[in-house]
């Protein structure tokens, strides 16, 4: 099979590229970039000398030769691929927002400042989060629009779906404070990503108005079944790769317990009971890890992977569960769910190219 990539020289499109290449049931690349057509990937990315070698051709040549075509790019920009790849009976997995909302055109417009061009391609598109809509992605069967999520609302929402969907969190407010590493930001230069200002800093970003707000909120109320009060506030970490999550749910049981704390005893029963419920929840999910009762999810543990690693814990009262939810947002959060969509779609074996241990350093 061959593989299409469309972007194919950004951040993530390279990441494509590189996952890609390590794939079982893909026997050729074809790629494009506006910015370097005609060149080669391995001239762009040394890294792909003799492991990954592809001309940079224009985009149509790609949807015509390629039989899966990857989108990695800006919003606003890939309808008339996907229309052209959904013509051609081809699957199209679009990394951009252009897909996230389906037939909501107004929650895309009012965040995106677009409209979609061709409102009629929401009825084959899905939203591609594979552990709320695998069945969903099959039952597509090959001819679908696939909108890979943002990478911070990966890791939102599979920090606090399991929460949400047994009805354990409150009608309070749930608080999404997230990292991200520099990549995030793609690999065009701007002042913020510049090496003196981001280095030794943790700097909050687009405070109460992120994009990927409105794409954390709906997803949450799906899973509930409800409306769910939602701060989401992201920072830019001084890392390369990497999201952390510390999602913060006010639990349906909740009581204000005044200046006196529960029992230890009673505090670490509900959180073995909360951290029983997340384990059973994932069991069967390839690349969710619920860690052990006492570990703490951190970055570096899930480098260069596409697993998205949990950890379970309470405040002091008992009445807040703090979710730790760590992907590598290049993987988990851009290419590698891609393609776990791929595979979902073509009914590969899901971890097919995205086996690998994570990277410790």
């Amino acid at each position: 099979m061959k593989a299409g990539v469309i972007g194919a020289t950004g951040y993530a499109g390279a990441e494509l590229v590189r996952l890609l290449a390590g794939h079982p049931n893909v026997d050729g690349l074809e790629l494009s970039s506006v910015s370097y057509e005609g060149d080669r990937i391995e001239n762009v990315y040394p890294n792909f000398f003799k492991k990954a070698s592809a001309e940079l051709k224009k985009a149509d040549a790609v949807i015509e030769t390629a039989d899966v075509v990857f989108s990695s790019l800006p919003h606003g920009v890939g309808e008339t691929f996907a229309k052209a790849c959904i013509e051609r009976g081809k699957p199209f997995i679009d990394l951009s927002a252009d897909f996230r909302f389906g037939s909501d055109e107004a929650t895309f417009s009012a965040w995106y400042g677009k409209s979609y061009q061709y409102p009629e391609l929401r009825e084959l598109s899905v939203y591609g989060l594979p552990e709320l809509n695998r069945q969903a992605i099959k039952a597509k069967n090959g001819r679908v629009i696939v909108g890979n999520p943002g990478c911070y609302p990966t890791a939102a929402i599979l920090g606090a779906m399991p929460a949400l969907a047994k009805g354990m969190a409150g009608p309070g407010t749930i608080i999404v404070d997230a990292a991200s590493g520099i990549t995030g930001g793609g690999r065009e230069p701007t002042r913020a990503y510049h090496f003196p200002e981001c280095a030794d800093a943790l700097s909050p970003y687009k405070v109460g108005c992120h994009r990927h707000t409105p794409e954390i909120a709906r997803n949450f109320a799906a899973v509930a079944g409800r409306a769910v009060p939602l701060v989401f506030t992201p920072h830019l970490a001084p890392m390369n790769r990497g999201i952390l999550a510390t999602i913060y749910i006010p639990l349906v049981d909740a009581q204000l317990l005044g200046p006196h704390r529960p029992p230890s005893e009673e505090i670490a029963a509900k959180t073995a009971a909360i951290h029983a419920l997340y384990a059973e929840f994932y069991k069967d999910e390839p690349f969710m890890r619920v860690l052990p009762m006492g570990s703490v999810a951190v970055t570096n543990r899930v480098r260069q992977s596409n697993f998205c690693d949990i950890s379970i814990h309470l405040d002091q009262t008992g009445s807040m569960l703090i979710v730790i939810s760590v992907i590598d947002n290049m993987v988990k959060g851009a290419a590698g769910q891609a393609i776990q969509n791929m595979n979902i779609v073509y009914g590969f074996a899901e971890d097919a190219g995205l086996s690998a241990v994570p990277s410790l350093f």
